[in-house]
């Protein structure tokens, strides 16, 4: 059988989605769980690999399991058992699919938040979970110079130097930026993303904010296909993967 699983999971101490050698991933986490229960070493795939320090609200996953079981029951198993190896990550939702099914290739787009907190003073309990910005954010200039992003574009000004993406042209269908409360948040949504491009993007954007870029200079920057052009990267912490669509 074939499970689909939805996860949540704080990255703040682990290093992204895949597997590593110098230290814990979700994926480790996972699949240690899933040996636990099946007796064997089994892969699972995931909708993107998220970096260190990047969080999920709805990171989608799946595994093949030798054993049919009430869906509800493999949420509760894994989250004993994640619980017990005081992992950072819990099953919140697990479906039966169709063993053509794949976490990657069957999606259809992704969608990201980004969170900046935007006032004087830092949070403790937001620490870790947004963009610290003590200076004040100008968030409508900001959404005109987004505009520039929506399309279909060369994005090679925002993609990061390790991307192993086979061409740095990329359709953006949405980039919101709403101002709530305290905090301006981005709205991301593609069908796929390039390494680092939201926080790439969000970087560049915040400098519009700070009026240091004007909103027109987005254009330049993506016509210039030069990751120098653009701002410096934002920080894993204010990244979240919220959706994944298929």
């Amino acid at each position: 059988m074939r499970y689909k699983l939805t996860l949540e999971y704080d990255g703040t101490n682990i290093l992204g989605w895949q597997r590593q050698l110098d230290g814990p991933s979700v994926q480790e986490y996972l699949e240690t769980v899933l040996q636990r229960l099946s007796g064997r070493q089994t892969e699972i795939a995931a909708a993107g690999r998220t970096d260190a320090g990047v969080h999920a609200l709805a990171q989608v996953a799946h595994m093949d399991f030798d054993t049919a079981m009430e869906p509800w029951k493999i949420r509760e198993a894994f989250n004993a058992h994640l619980r017990e190896l005081e992992a950072p990550v819990f099953v919140i939702d697990v479906e039966p699919v169709s063993s053509d099914f794949h976490a990657r290739f069957s999606a259809k787009g992704r969608g990201y938040i980004y969170r900046i907190l935007n006032r004087r003073a830092p949070s403790v309990l937001r620490q870790n979970r947004v963009w610290w910005v003590p200076v004040p954010l100008d968030a409508d200039a900001m959404r005109q110079a987004a505009v520039y992003l929506l399309g279909n574009h060369d994005f090679t000004s925002f993609r990061a130097a390790a991307c192993q993406a086979k061409s740095p042209v990329k359709t953006l269908d949405r980039l919101d930026i709403d101002k709530i409360d305290d905090e301006i948040v981005f709205t991301v949504e593609a069908r796929s993303f390039l390494h680092h491009q939201v926080r790439n993007m969000v970087g560049t954007l915040k400098l519009v904010g700070e009026h240091k870029l004007q909103p027109e200079d987005i254009k330049k920057i993506l016509e210039a296909k030069n990751r120098s052009a653009a701002g410096a990267t934002a920080p894993a912490c204010g990244l979240y993967l919220a959706k994944v669509i298929y």
